[in-house]
């Protein structure tokens, strides 16, 4: 089983997202992460689809999306150089004892505070999903309050 990123774009419409998320689900394909925004293009979104299955599964999900009509092109970057980001917001608990320690891992990680409160931080973190999972669970002991992520997007290297 391979982790595919797939880049679907599609016209800016209404009703376009449950189709494309309803047919993973009829045919039973789990999406691990899902993000939808505008393109280059006016009048056209890009989705990006994070999900797990073998070759053959990804041939018939990307003949059964090419079914849906506002859906214009599917492309597979997982074996293409890309780059895939994540964006997190993550509220801790942290009393000012606390806060040295915490700011030494989000040192490391190379992300930001963006509020503080009484007894609390939140934390914006983006890079890969690697990334965001072990900046987590280094701040897991602190006590994770609330934890929000965008899901993976994604673009291919290069001029390809």
């Amino acid at each position: 089983m391979i982790r595919h990123t797939i880049s679907i774009l599609v016209n800016d419409q209404p009703g376009v997202l449950q189709r494309v998320s309803g047919l993973f689900g009829r045919r039973g394909y789990n999406i691990e992460s899902i993000t939808v925004g505008q393109s280059e293009e006016p009048g056209l979104s890009r989705m990006v689809i994070v999900t797990i299955g073998d070759d053959k599964t990804l041939e018939q999900i990307e003949k059964q999306l090419y079914k849906i009509i506002d859906v214009i092109k599917v492309v597979d970057f997982s074996l293409k150089p890309m780059v895939a980001r994540e964006l997190a917001l993550i509220k801790v608990k942290a009393e000012p004892s606390e806060r040295p320690e915490i700011l030494g891992v989000v040192e490391t990680f190379r992300a930001s505070v963006v509020d503080v409160g009484p007894t609390s931080l939140m934390i914006q973190a983006v890079g890969d999903t690697d990334k965001i999972d072990a900046m987590i669970e280094l701040l897991k002991p602190y006590g994770i309050r609330e934890l929000s992520r965008t899901g993976v997007t994604a673009l291919v290297r290069g001029n390809v």
